[in-house]
């Protein structure tokens, strides 16, 4: 396949760059550590590649018949993007240590790639840019996606493990909780261009 390289480039650049999945990631281990952030990993790694998958072969396509789901998902998406924003920066530190609190199970992270704008970016993005009409579209599909997945172990590991890393870094209760605050932050900002984006359709 003569994309295979620029895919992988593309795909490599495109997952490790910050968005809701590395910023939430990169929270849940300083606040929860890599064990308990396993099935939250394992969930972006597998669930995004699936994603690409089913645009891929259908999913475009009743976007494209039916935009109003798209721009449905979308609101669904922002809004509880800014819902998590502001249950992180007012979770203190101590609470997310109890067992009241607790990081994304493996399904939770499947189902979130469908509200995260920049997955769906990722993946419209790639589809469009390395597919070749007349040719096996399921096969360009799949190679797609296999590289978003191997990409995605060693670049969003990173985050978590520097999430972590800052777990032994920020001991301070205060840090912790400025810590929170400064990602809900970057996760609001990761979505203002695609709120931006909704704000203009409805205006237009």
């Amino acid at each position: 396949m003569e994309f295979l390289i620029p895919i992988f480039i593309f795909s490599a650049s495109a997952t490790i760059t910050p968005g809701p999945n590395n910023i939430m990631l990169m929270t849940s281990g300083l606040n929860f550590g890599i064990y308990k952030s396993l099935p939250h990993y394992l969930g972006i790694c597998l669930g995004f590649p699936v994603m690409v998958i089913l645009i891929g072969l259908g999913f475009g396509f009743i976007f494209d018949r039916f935009p109003f789901m798209h721009t449905f998902i979308r609101i669904i998406g922002i809004g509880y993007l800014l819902f998590l924003s502001w249950k992180i920066a007012n979770s203190a530190p101590n609470a997310l240590e109890t067992n009241e609190a607790k990081p994304f199970s493996f399904f939770q992270a499947v189902l979130f790639q469908w509200v995260n704008p920049k997955a769906w970016i990722m993946a419209t993005s790639a589809i469009a840019a390395f597919t070749i009409g007349g040719t096996d579209i399921f096969l360009q599909v799949l190679m797609i996606a296999l590289s978003f997945m191997i990409v995605a172990f060693p670049s969003t590991g990173i985050w978590l493990c520097f999430g972590v890393f800052l777990k032994k870094v920020l001991k301070n209760p205060f840090h912790q909780k400025i810590f929170n605050i400064v990602m809900a932050g970057l996760l609001v900002l990761s979505i203002t261009p695609s709120a931006y984006d909704l704000i203009i359709d409805f205006l237009a």
